[in-house]
């Protein structure tokens, strides 16, 4: 389950969260959803490690890879024998292997940006319009009913407008 507060200013939300953290919620469920940039701290300290260089760096390493395997194994498979020079050709087989290398590597770089901003979302969030207006919403992600309690009053003492709810009612 997720709650979301919403909030007119910046001092409320960091009361709020300061709430949060004192009635036992952990720091990486409360996150921040603003439709301003706010530096890292402001509101919520939610510092996670990022894996967006190491899928470019696959990527290029894989690409690399099939690319080389690609230009040297065709000249293997079906060598041309034109003089004394080699079957495997170095230029070539390095333009190919760069260019395979490069689109692999953008490929996981489009990846990794996909992966770090978890798109697509395929979880019901819960969500204000009024945030585009330039409200701030502090979002809690809760197991279990009584801390969801607690992070509702938590929320609504901090002077929340309102809580939304993300569960779907049937």
């Amino acid at each position: 389950m997720e709650l979301l507060g919403v909030f007119r200013s910046v001092d409320e939300a960091a009361a709020a969260v300061d709430g949060l953290l004192a009635a036992g919620c952990p720091q990486q469920a409360i996150t921040s959803v603003t439709s301003v940039p706010y530096p890292d701290g402001v509101l919520v300290d939610n510092t996670r490690p990022s894996r967006f260089h190491w899928m470019t760096l696959g990527g290029a390493l894989l690409g690399a890879c099939s690319g080389f395997l690609l230009a040297a194994g065709t000249a293997w498979l079906y060598p041309v024998q034109t003089g004394d020079k080699p079957i495997i050709a170095l230029f070539p087989t390095g333009i190919i292997t760069y260019e395979f290398m490069m689109l692999c590597a953008m490929l996981g770089t489009m990846l990794g940006m996909f992966l770090e901003m978890r798109l697509p979302d395929l979880e019901p969030r819960a969500y204000d319009p009024e945030i585009a207006d330039g409200l701030i919403g502090i979002s809690v992600t809760v197991g279990s009913v009584e801390l969801g309690q607690r992070v509702k009053t938590a929320l609504t003492s901090a002077g929340a407008l309102r809580v939304v709810n993300n569960e779907v009612t049937k």
